[in-house]
């Protein structure tokens, strides 16, 4: 007998919405799955600064037990909403990317050379991949000065759309004043109570 297919899982908020949609960009069979080798580059699709032992822990947690290699949206969706929600992964200020790139800028340029720049991404910290680095360069290198504008190249990191991390605060935010709602109704319902008494 076939296995019936699973009704597509509809977002209940704005923050479930952004979630889905970025991995809905991944699910190539349009059965609400995805291969793990794709995580990393939904997260970051969402705001994510997830390092790659970060990225392993979200596979962990949200694989397919029965079919691995595989990260179903029905796991993958609740525990995105709670690490969006707690903040994690959460990606650097402007005042700090541009403290580090000064930092690297030993002559006080405003400008790092193409090569450094790559020198570093590959060299320092946790190293990205050649087509990681490509993608940055597309945004980062000026291709007439052939150097990355420090300050420039910040800037255009920080216009983004608008930030699911602002939504993931905002629906926090909405769900502890529903909360606190419903215990000042509780407590005025408990005080009415004793007054009856």
């Amino acid at each position: 007998m076939a296995r019936k297919e699973e009704p597509k899982i509809q977002p209940n908020n704005d923050l479930e919405k952004k979630i889905i949609e970025a991995f809905e960009v991944f699910d190539h069979s349009g059965k609400q799955i995805v291969d793990v080798r794709e995580i990393g580059t939904i997260l970051r699709s969402l705001g994510c600064c997830p390092t790659e032992a970060e990225i392993q822990e979200v596979i962990l947690a949200t694989e397919n037990k029965e079919a691995t290699g595989n990260i179903p949206l029905a796991n993958f969706l609740p525990y995105m909403c709670k690490v969006m929600i707690e903040r994690r992964f959460y990606p650097a200020s402007a005042e700090m990317l541009l403290a580090a790139f000064r930092y690297f800028d030993k002559e006080g340029c405003g400008y790092l050379t193409k090569e450094r720049f790559t020198q570093l991404m590959i060299e320092e910290g946790e190293p990205f991949t050649q087509e990681e680095l490509d993608e940055m360069m597309q945004t980062a290198l000026d291709p007439v000065t052939n150097t990355i504008t420090y300050e420039y190249y910040i800037n255009q990191l920080m216009v983004a759309p608008r930030n699911v991390y602002e939504i993931a605060y905002k629906l926090e935010e909405e769900r502890k004043r529903l909360e606190e709602a419903a215990a000042k109704k509780r407590d005025a319902t408990s005080l009415l109570r004793s007054l009856q008494n």
